[in-house]
């Protein structure tokens, strides 16, 4: 019975090592597991950035538009150059309704993975695989998923190579180590869920929002949000996604970082 107990014991530290901080960093230069190796930052796109952020905005502005009536203290902040812009959208979508009474009659709200479907023509969601210890996983719920789509983002706290994350590390499989060393923590339970609501709330300029937290909960706002639930169980199937890291740039709507899954653990690195 020990001895059984040592070898499962033994197989977990085997399968989680390689997210635990202290041993990447002690095994970082003759493990060749905890880093990919590109010769080139571009031959590491599957699709261009530009087509990631026209992915982004187009779900997030839809986000928006199907939240309006919720909008009434960001819009008042926003130039009026942006508010006409939505007020465009909202005409084209709903072309007979005007949009006080929009704002004020909108009952019928699209759930999120609804939006995701009509803007991008698929929707996914976490749930448990029924494949045995397969654990939780993303799965296509509706549509399809053409070539060279963005399905999910990784949602977390982001940390610099130099910041501290040793507890949060600890019997944690959500660590996301980045090729230039960045790390993203997308554990949504225990001291991890704490640390990216206190980062959340700090960031926060009244009712603008730097960062989306719904992930956190079972009620996500933003349905792109389930990244760090998508893994490949089989060894004898090959993986059907893959992931590109991506930086939000500077120039982002600031209405729509309220959809943004991932927030800076210091203050000082918007990233």
């Amino acid at each position: 019975m020990p001895g059984r107990l040592l070898r499962g014991l033994w197989q977990r530290w085997r399968r989680y090592k390689y997210r635990f901080v202290p041993w990447i960093a002690l095994n970082l230069n003759h493990n060749p597991r905890t880093v990919r190796y590109v010769p080139e930052e571009s031959k590491d796109k599957v699709i261009s950035d530009e087509d990631v952020l026209g992915t982004l905005l187009k779900v997030f502005q839809a986000l928006f538009i199907n939240d309006f009536n919720k909008q009434s203290d960001i819009l008042t902040m926003l130039p009026e150059t942006v508010k006409s812009k939505y007020h465009d959208l909202l005409s084209v979508q709903h072309p007979r309704v005007k949009l006080l009474e929009y704002r004020h009659q909108q009952e019928n709200i699209f759930k999120p993975e609804e939006i995701l479907y009509k803007t991008l023509g698929f929707s996914v969601a976490r749930a448990t695989s029924s494949l045995i210890s397969a654990g939780k996983g993303v799965f296509v719920t509706r549509g399809l998923v053409p070539k060279g789509a963005v399905v999910a983002m990784y949602p977390g706290t982001v940390y610099q190579k130099y910041e501290p994350i040793f507890f949060q590390s600890i019997g944690n499989p959500f660590i996301f180590r980045c090729l230039d060393g960045v790390l993203i923590d997308g554990n949504d339970k225990g001291i991890s869920k704490v640390v990216y609501r206190s980062c959340n709330g700090r960031d926060q300029l009244g009712p603008l929002k730097m960062s989306d937290s719904t992930w956190l909960t079972s009620e996500i706002c933003n349905p792109l949000a389930v990244g760090q639930y998508v893994n490949n169980c089989s060894n004898d199937r090959a993986a059907n996604v893959c992931y590109q890291e991506f930086d939000v740039p500077a120039v982002f709507p600031i209405e729509l970082k309220q959809y943004l899954p991932n927030i800076a653990y210091s203050c000082d690195k918007q990233r």
